[in-house]
């Protein structure tokens, strides 16, 4: 089952990704020699007109192969006009960034289509009151349901905890409802030291009580307000990973959080597991990573192509072959390395 979603997930993001390319291609008058999803060994292979349309066996990317992709090849006169490499720069950097910007627009879809749907959201009930924490000690009871905080109006779980964990060590006035009856609780967060989701350390309060069962869907959004959400929720997703990168350069975030193959399968398997609107969403991370991953400035890599053009464009002329083949051999180095090592932590989660 993981195995499956995993391909399924993966099979989708890598199509999005390459007809990207593919469609901006054939917009620019480029010649597709072929467009393939997965590497290696050919499962199925058909020619449609002057392009080859091919499934291979490893479902790890696939690429789109077009005529005159170096500036060194040889090409006919009778197609210099349909040569990617003979394309003005504008041309050759919008059909390499459409791949990534493909991406992007999958996942403001699928955060889209969420919000239309409606996802449940858990209401700011107490579900269970820790021995010995802050909350029993004011007098916090199983079932009661939080309706403001502080004066201010609490109707959701996040909102609520939120609120709590900003308050270490300062009373905070909860105004609950017990058995129909509004009943006001003093309760003093105490300090707690945690980590973020970077592993930075922060102190927080905590009053010690779980989440109870209670929740209510989300009204539905009409289109126009649900793509302006998923727009919103794309951002800040690729903000929070782009943050997550500058802070394992930086150290501070533990390379081993790295993940490989073996984690997506098994994130793939937990959140189909768990149901649609789970799956959706981590499909639309994936794809957000993806995205950013391809726009890094690493040579092989569609950001190593924008970072050539980038610097064509400022000095007028192409970079030079030797230069380009030894950042391609750096960058697919570096690559293969950072392959390897997500590899290496996937399967020492896997022992752990």
């Amino acid at each position: 089952m993981g195995i499956i979603s995993a391909i399924f997930l993966l099979g989708i993001l890598i199509f999005i990704h390459e007809l990207g390319h593919f469609l901006v291609a054939k917009y620019n008058g480029v010649l597709v020699e072929k467009f393939s999803i997965g590497f290696g060994p050919k499962i199925f292979s058909r020619k449609k007109g002057e392009t080859e349309y091919a499934l291979s066996a490893i479902p790890l990317g696939g690429f789109v192969k077009m005529y005159g992709e170096s500036v060194d090849s040889d090409v006919d006169d009778s197609l210099r006009n349909r040569s990617f490499a003979h394309k003005p720069l504008k041309a050759r950097f919008a059909i390499v960034f459409a791949g990534p910007l493909f991406n992007f627009i999958l996942a403001v879809l699928i955060y889209t289509s969420i919000f239309m749907i409606g996802t449940p959201r858990f209401l700011s009930s107490v579900g269970e009151v820790m021995e010995g924490t802050p909350a029993q000690s004011a007098g916090l009871m199983d079932g009661d349901v939080v309706k403001s905080l502080d004066g201010q109006p609490m109707r959701y779980w996040d909102e609520m905890s939120s609120y709590i964990s900003e308050k270490p060590g300062e009373p905070v006035a909860f105004q609950v409802e017990r058995g129909g009856e509004l009943l006001t609780i003093n309760v003093t967060p105490e300090i707690v030291k945690d980590k973020n989701i970077f592993g930075e350390d922060m102190t927080i309060g905590r009053i010690g009580v779980q989440r109870g069962e209670l929740t209510e869907t989300f009204r539905t959004l009409n289109p126009a307000k649900a793509l302006y959400k998923g727009a919103v929720q794309t951002y800040n997703v690729s903000e929070l990973m782009v943050m997550g990168v500058v802070k394992i350069f930086q150290k501070v975030v533990p390379a081993d959080n790295l993940g490989g193959p073996i984690m997506i399968v098994k994130m793939a398997k937990d959140s189909a597991e768990t149901g649609i609107i789970s799956f959706l969403s981590f499909m639309a991370i994936i794809s957000i990573n993806l995205g950013i991953l391809n726009l890094l400035p690493i040579p092989v890599l569609d950001g190593g192509h924008l970072m050539f053009f980038t610097i064509e464009g400022i000095i007028r002329r192409p970079v030079s072959i030797k230069i380009r083949e030894y950042a391609n051999m750096a960058g697919l180095s570096l690559l293969m390395f950072i392959m390897f090592f997500a590899f290496y932590n996937d399967i020492m989660r896997f022992f752990k």
